[in-house]
């Protein structure tokens, strides 16, 4: 059983009775709710990334700083995002006139989406061939509790909140679906592994352990 802020997730075996299931919620319920409510507590302590609006001079976050965000008039007509040290938002002149912080705002999340998908392919190149750890596909998502996963067909899913981590903490994420091609479990040959491609991952694995709530906040 896995609570998170905005769900309360329970894995069972593929042939367990739902009465089963049912019975080990109802058992469990007191817990639930007593973590249901540590975790808003928590989050009213975390630190938001995110700018309250997505306007000229917003600071925007990326791959563990923040950059500004320059509003700038466009020849298309939706809006594209560019980064060059800064994120640049062009806008078509009639949106200018207009309150486009939730458009920009969701421009910059697809712009992360396909930075995500982009970094993490170098990524599995970089490591792949050294175990013969080849995915059958990689997948941005968003999720609500969760780094990344390894499918039972050897698909790997990310989050793209990944994107306003520091780099090396992508770079453990993937390494750590990669290796879960060989080892389905988090067992010492696992970890192994995993040190194998990144000697220092506990340090990245701290990272996101200490500064995983406000990243799950979002953009």
């Amino acid at each position: 059983m896995v609570v998170s802020p905005a769900k309360v997730e329970v894995v069972v075996p593929l042939r367990m009775a739902d009465r089963q299931v049912q019975r080990f919620i109802l058992d469990n319920r007191q817990w639930v709710m007593q973590t249901i409510d540590r975790i808003a507590a928590r989050l009213q302590q975390v630190e938001r990334l995110s700018p309250e609006r997505y306007d000229h001079g917003a600071l925007v976050p990326f791959q563990g700083r923040k950059y500004p965000l320059q509003v700038a008039p466009g020849k298309s007509s939706g809006i594209k995002i560019s980064f060059h040290d800064a994120f640049i938002a062009e806008l078509p002149a009639v949106r200018l006139d207009t309150d486009y912080s939730a458009a920009v705002r969701e421009a910059l999340i697809l712009w992360m989406k396909r930075t995500a998908a982009l970094h993490a392919e170098q990524i599995v190149l970089r490591h792949a061939s050294r175990q013969q750890l080849v995915p059958r596909s990689i997948r941005i998502k968003e999720q609500k509790s969760r780094w990344g996963s390894c499918g039972i067909k050897d698909d790997i899913h990310l989050n793209w909140l990944l994107m306003l981590a520091p780099p090396d903490v992508l770079e453990y994420v993937v390494v750590h679906e990669l290796c879960h091609l060989r080892h389905r479990n988090h067992l010492p040959d696992f970890w192994g592994l995993v040190e194998e491609h990144l000697p220092e991952f506990r340090r990245q694995r701290l990272w996101l352990k200490e500064n995983g709530a406000s990243l799950m906040m979002g953009l």
